[in-house]
């Protein structure tokens, strides 16, 4: 009786540890951000999209892959920022067809294989400096972890 109470403790556990690593595929978002991840896996990619939970409207993208389809124009470079702790830019993008959305985008190096594609999406300023913040309060330390 004992060992199986010990075999069915040490599933849950194991258990809970995979779950903990699959779920750790997005960035940490700060816990007081009023947002959370919407994660989406394909092959070769993960794509994380921040949610805000008071009204369920898309802050933020960011798309875990090692190849982005977003590649950086220093002609397009707005604004310095500084992402999980290190130097980086923001650069001016568009959105095919769409008049009125600005669009932010960057690339944070996270190994030698891999890169994380971050866009923001805003109609106005105020939308799109907190969705600019927003990215860099977030965390890669559980995404490096679980693409190794």
């Amino acid at each position: 009786m004992k060992a199986k109470t010990l075999l069915a403790t040490a599933i849950l556990l194991l258990a809970g540890t995979a779950h903990a690593q699959s779920s750790s595929s997005c960035p940490t978002l700060p816990a007081n951000s009023g947002t959370a991840w919407e994660r989406l896996d394909g092959d070769g990619y993960t794509f994380c999209k921040a949610i805000r939970e008071s009204d369920g409207h898309q802050v933020l993208a960011v798309m875990i892959t090692d190849d982005a389809p977003f590649k950086p124009r220093r002609a397009n470079r707005i604004q310095e920022a500084r992402i999980d702790g290190d130097p980086n830019w923001w650069y001016r993008s568009e959105l095919s067809g769409s008049v009125g959305i600005e669009v932010r985008e960057t690339l944070v190096e996270l190994d030698s294989r891999h890169v994380a594609h971050i866009s923001a999406r805003a109609t106005n300023e105020q939308d799109m400096s907190q969705a600019m913040s927003l990215a860099e309060t977030l965390r890669f330390d559980d995404v490096r972890l679980s693409i190794n």
